[in-house]
């Protein structure tokens, strides 16, 4: 099934810029830069949206105005309107449960308890479609989860989230080129850490 609706997730407004919850949104604006697309609001389907041709084929691209637990609305809004088949949309979104600077990309599946992506399966009816998840960590356990995906990206954290946002990019050029088999084959990597000075022991490849 081609791919033609790709949903960034993430929380409108300029309190959540930059926190580790918008990375959805980050990947998808870095989309339509790179695709020269304008992402347009529009009321009826309450989200930006703009369509454009990437390989050979038309696609939408939709960022939700909808707060992120409410995304489906949004994404089943579009698609019902423009007749797309459900298991053609690519859902790209936080993953607490991945270190920051990871990529995973997966066929179809559950939610993982990541409410956005769970609003879009109810709204869609099915589970069926491929999703992206960006690897944010789960911060400092004393922050709690919530404070962390709200917060602004700590500095340390900054530098490999800025790299897995341009490979998510680089991720869903390859799932509309090649399918997503080939992409998960690609970029379904662990990130590894950079050695310490001095510990040769943790370099090269195992």
């Amino acid at each position: 099934m081609s791919l033609k609706v790709i949903v960034g997730l993430g929380n409108p407004g300029p309190e959540y810029v930059r926190t580790p919850h918008n990375v959805g949104f980050e990947a998808l604006d870095l989309l339509a830069q790179r695709w020269t697309c304008e992402l347009r609001p529009r009321a009826r389907f309450d989200a930006h949206f703009g369509k454009v041709e990437v390989a050979g084929e038309d696609r939408w691209l939709v960022r939700p105005d909808t707060y992120m637990n409410d995304s489906g609305r949004a994404v089943a809004g579009l698609v019902g309107y423009y007749g797309l088949p459900p298991e053609g949309v690519l859902v790209i979104l936080d993953d607490a449960d991945l270190e920051p600077g990871s990529l995973r990309i997966r066929p179809f599946g559950s939610s993982g308890g990541h409410r956005g992506l769970a609003s879009v399966i109810a709204a869609l009816g099915t589970d069926r479609f491929p999703r992206l998840r960006i690897g944010i960590g789960r911060g400092t356990t004393s922050a709690g989860l919530v404070r962390h995906v709200l917060a602004k990206i700590s500095p340390e954290d900054d530098p490999p989230i800025r790299e897995a946002i341009d490979r998510a990019a680089q991720a869903v050029e390859m799932m509309l080129q090649r399918g997503v088999e080939v992409a998960m084959n690609r970029f379904n990597v662990r990130r590894q850490p950079a050695p310490e000075a001095g510990d040769e022991s943790r370099g090269g490849d195992d």
